[in-house]
């Protein structure tokens, strides 16, 4: 008997017996904790993804919170304990009372078989995500027309150096074209549709093809109302004749073949065209032509186009400040854009001509062909579909113009 107390070789198997306890105490929780991990890490990917559908819904004028429900329906991988929390307005963080953020808050909470043997409650998994719809980069030209074609087209010998970023709304595979001899300098080139890489893309393009649309940056500026002026007189100047200078007001003619300057204001052509000829000379700081019509509402047809030619000298700038700041041209968004010659607005100019405004054409086309040597100090073109043809050659640059309006794009992302 004193010898059985005194053996210890069974001590071996009560330690064990005991290690194998916390051994298989520890591998349970283990297991839990890696499932709660996975269920942490699915919930965290459905709040991202539903926070995403609601922000790229707010971008497209779309139902927010059905959006981002539809979109839970759709990759709900677990059983959530409480409804879903959809804010358009965030309450909290970074980006609350934000109404172009979306925030997405999502619960799950199930037993689990070890865990719920000594856990009096059950664990509640928490997540959110926030997205918002938020400016990117910097653009000064974008085609507005949302249809199955090309937006911007960019041929010939054309040599386009924008110092900023193109886009383009249209919803092709070939939403933005550069092709002949063309050699284009401008990033990042977004579009809606697709976008084929090009040689004619010089190093440090980026293509940003099956982005957002891009919001009409012009949307604000007031519709034309001429219906209190009178227009009769002709902002007409004959061949190798130089007028007496243009001051701002309504005009029913613009026939301008020789020379003229035109003092600062806001130039109004009622039912005409802007028409330049090859030996005109115009000159003019501060001022903004606008094409609409009398009878705009009823026969908007009659609004015109700008046509200037090749050989003209135009030295042409925007207002700095006022309702029209940095609006070189503005074409009423009435105008008919019949898809033939008489609905595309040409931009010509020869070696000494200067530009330094906006061209904003929201309804027809824009074809612009300028030569070596002209000065696109700040240029910005936003027009329904836009072309560079022949050798035009932009350099861009609005260093000296920091207040006029940046065109920003939108994009949607996480941020929270």
């Amino acid at each position: 008997m004193t010898g059985l107390v005194g053996d210890r070789r069974g001590n071996v198997m009560i330690l064990a017996a005991a290690g194998l306890a916390v051994l298989v105490g520890a591998t349970g929780l283990a297991t839990d904790t890696v499932q709660w991990s996975l269920w942490r890490h699915q919930l965290q990917r459905q709040a991202d993804s539903a926070a995403l559908a609601g922000a790229y819904a707010d971008a497209q004028g779309k139902n927010v919170a059905a959006s981002a429900t539809a979109d839970l329906t759709r990759n709900n991988k677990l059983t959530f304990s409480s409804a879903p929390v959809i804010e358009n307005a965030p309450t909290v963080g970074a980006y609350a009372g934000n109404m172009n953020a979306v925030r997405v808050v999502l619960q799950t909470s199930t037993r689990l078989p070890f865990s719920g043997l000594f856990m009096a409650a059950t664990p509640v998994i928490s997540t959110e995500a926030t997205a918002a719809v938020v400016q990117n980069g910097d653009y000064c030209v974008i085609a507005l027309a949302r249809t199955n074609s090309t937006g911007i087209t960019m041929s010939g010998n054309a040599t386009v150096n924008m110092g900023c970023g193109m886009a383009s709304n249209t919803t092709s595979n070939n939403a933005v074209y550069a092709g002949g001899s063309s050699n284009i300098y401008a990033t990042p080139i977004a579009a809606v549709g697709g976008l084929a890489w090009s040689s004619n893309y010089q190093n440090g393009t980026t293509l940003q093809p099956y982005s957002l649309p891009q919001p009409d940056p012009y949307s604000g500026l007031p519709q034309p109302d001429i219906s209190g002026m009178k227009c009769n007189a002709k902002l007409d100047v004959s061949p190798n004749t130089v007028a007496p200078a243009a001051s701002a007001g309504c005009y029913g003619s613009a026939k301008i073949q020789g020379t003229i300057t035109l003092n600062p204001g806001v130039y109004y052509i009622d039912s005409a065209n802007f028409s330049v000829g090859s030996q005109a000379t115009i000159t003019g700081t501060g001022v903004t032509i606008i094409l609409t019509s009398t009878n705009a509402a009823t026969q908007p047809s009659q609004i015109g186009t700008v046509s200037i030619n090749g050989g003209a000298t135009l030295n042409l700038s925007a207002p700095s400040d006022g309702t029209y700041a940095g609006v070189l041209f503005y074409q009423d968004r009435r105008a008919v854009d019949s898809g033939n010659a008489n609905s595309i607005n040409t931009i010509n100019g020869n070696a000494a001509s200067a530009f330094t405004g906006a061209f904003y054409f929201p309804s027809q086309e824009l074809d612009f062909s300028g030569t070596a040597g002209m000065n696109t100090k700040c240029v910005k073109m936003v027009s329904k579909r836009v072309t560079f043809i022949g050798n035009s050659t932009i350099a861009n640059d609005c260093s000296d113009h920091p207040d006029w309006t940046k065109i920003r794009a939108v994009q949607v992302r996480l941020v929270g």
